[in-house]
């Protein structure tokens, strides 16, 4: 009898990953590097919600092993294979991460591959963590079992968007308050810097609010990692479009001055529409700032090198589009496009 491909024996890893594992052929743009081993719990049910940008979520098309995330394939693994292959990694590749999904089997699934991953290879780990069905002593488990960050999906800007998109808008089983409740129990657990959350522009928020949230996280101890909206093909968000370039320019350099505690919240300007124009920083320095690139570059969970370590190449665009995320620094061709384009309003 053939054992049953799923978690905890198996994972889903991300296309990147396994080409920096040395998994399967192929090079990215600009020799771009996936410095974090992603990995996504796998089972053939899927997952239970329906978030309505999701690739995953359980009303797209298709079955869950045919459904991509993230619009790359996800290959299935052994996890002794993944161990293997983690051990043998190029230098660069600094953290492994387990995303979770909302299927009930995640929480012990979720320990037990965290602890197979501590005992069996030496790279810190971050969780990705499905809020709505775990508790504060699921995440002290978390802990426990050797994770030493955990994310939250947020993603939304404000309750009403979430509720739209996550919860009774699309007969979705996540909440808000509860989302912010695991934020809080993370923080008491692992504390700063060691919960993230992540964010995506483009929702139907406005630069304001986005930014205003990003400041409330940030007062809190939680970093945030951004990402641009970028439809699944198949979902129920498919046809909305990237939001502009310029205005997640302006809430990648918002994050950056508010991490970097060059600038905050309340000494920016917005328009009438919510837009940022006024960032609070002189210019000669708000210029210096942008020409170093960091802020444009992809935010996650850092590796022990202090860099970011879950950079995610090409996660929110095909790499012969413009940049959403830079994996890399900017170099000078693609700095004087980010500068032609920040400040454009409309």
């Amino acid at each position: 009898m053939h054992p049953k491909i799923e978690s905890p024996q198996y994972a889903k890893m991300s296309r990147a990953t396994a080409m920096s594992l040395g998994l399967v052929g192929g090079r990215m743009y600009r020799g771009a590097v996936n410095r974090c081993v992603n990995l996504l719990v796998h089972y053939p049910e899927g997952c239970s919600a329906n978030c309505a940008y999701c690739g995953l979520a359980w009303k797209r098309p298709g079955t869950y092993q045919e459904k991509s995330f993230i619009h790359v394939d996800w290959p299935v693994y052994a996890m002794t294979e993944v161990v293997r292959a983690v051990n043998s990694a190029p230098s660069y590749v600094k953290r492994t991460c387990i995303s979770m999904i909302t299927n009930g089997k995640c929480r012990q699934d979720t320990l037990e591959m965290t602890r197979v991953l501590k005992s069996g290879t030496s790279l810190p780990i971050s969780l990705l963590i499905s809020p709505t069905i775990i508790g504060r002593q699921d995440l002290q488990a978390m802990k426990e079992a050797g994770a030493e960050k955990v994310g939250i999906a947020i993603d939304l800007a404000t309750p009403e968007l979430f509720d739209k998109y996550r919860g009774r808008g699309v007969s979705g089983p996540h909440t808000w308050e509860k989302y912010w409740q695991v934020i809080n129990d993370a923080l008491g657990l692992f504390g700063p810097p060691h919960v993230g959350a992540h964010l995506m522009v483009g929702m139907g928020e406005t630069e304001k609010e986005m930014v205003s949230l990003m400041q409330v996280l940030w007062n809190m101890g939680v970093a945030n990692h951004l990402f641009a909206f970028f439809a699944e093909e198949g979902s129920l968000m498919a046809e909305r479009p990237q939001p502009p370039w310029p205005a997640y320019l302006r809430v990648q350099l918002a994050r950056y001055l508010i991490e970097e505690g060059l600038g905050s919240f309340d000494s920016m300007g917005f328009d009438a529409e919510g837009r940022l124009v006024h960032f609070g920083v002189e210019a000669d320095l708000l210029a210096s700032i942008i020409s170093l690139g960091t802020p444009f570059m992809t935010t996650g969970c850092i590796g022990p090198d202090g860099q970011v370590a879950c950079n995610r190449p090409f996660g929110n665009c095909l790499p012969d589009d413009i940049q959403w995320n830079y994996p890399y620094p900017p170099n000078e061709e693609e700095l004087s496009l980010i500068r032609s384009h920040i400040f454009r309003i409309g």
